[in-house]
C-alpha cells in the first residue's frame, strides 16, 4: 500500500509540473536623453493582446510573398501611459529625475508582483545624443513578466 502511494504521489507531481503553462507581460520603459529636457519620457504597459499569426507571414524560395497585414490592425489604442522625467535639464543630467523614475518604475513593478508577476528578464538599449547635429536620444528597458497561467 505505501509503495502504490507513493507511485500515486510521484505520478501527481510530475504532472503538475508538467501542466503549468505561463502567460507574459511586457512594459516598457522611454527615458530621453536629449539635452534642455526636450524629449518625452513614459512608462508604457497595455492589457490589449495581439496575436501575432495574424501579422506573420512565411516567406520561401518559392513563395516570396511579403506580409500585407495593415498597420491599423496592430496598432494598439488603448494602452496604460505613465509620464516620467527626462534625464536631462537645461543644466544637464538632473539625478533626482532619474531617482523620481527608478521611485515610479519600482512602484509599478511591485504592484506586478503583488498581483502575481515575476520579473523574468530585464532588456535594455540606447540610442545617444552625439552633439549639436543629432537631436536623438533615447533609453529604453523592456521588462518581462511572467506568472502562471490561471485555468478557467
Amino acid at each position: 500500500m505505501k509503495n502504490i502511494l507513493t507511485i500515486i504521489f510521484v505520478i501527481a507531481l510530475g504532472s503538475t509540473s508538467w501542466s503549468q503553462t505561463f502567460e507574459y507581460k511586457t512594459i516598457t520603459v522611454v527615458e530621453s536623453i536629449i539635452p534642455n529636457g526636450l524629449g518625452r519620457s513614459r512608462m508604457i504597459a497595455t492589457e490589449e493582446a495581439r496575436d501575432y499569426k495574424e501579422f506573420t507571414s512565411n516567406r520561401t524560395e518559392e513563395d516570396d510573398e511579403r506580409n500585407k497585414s495593415d498597420r491599423g490592425d496592430i496598432r494598439i489604442r488603448n494602452f496604460e501611459e505613465t509620464k516620467l522625467l527626462n534625464f536631462f535639464n537645461v543644466g544637464g543630467i538632473r539625478f533626482q529625475n532619474i531617482a523620481a523614475n527608478d521611485a515610479v518604475v519600482t512602484s509599478k513593478i511591485n504592484e506586478l508582483a503583488n498581483l502575481g508577476w515575476e520579473l523574468t528578464f530585464v532588456n535594455s538599449g540606447v540610442e545617444s545624443f552625439s552633439g549639436e547635429t543629432d537631436s536623438n536620444g533615447i533609453f529604453i528597458t523592456r521588462y518581462i513578466f511572467k506568472r502562471l497561467k490561471t485555468s478557467i
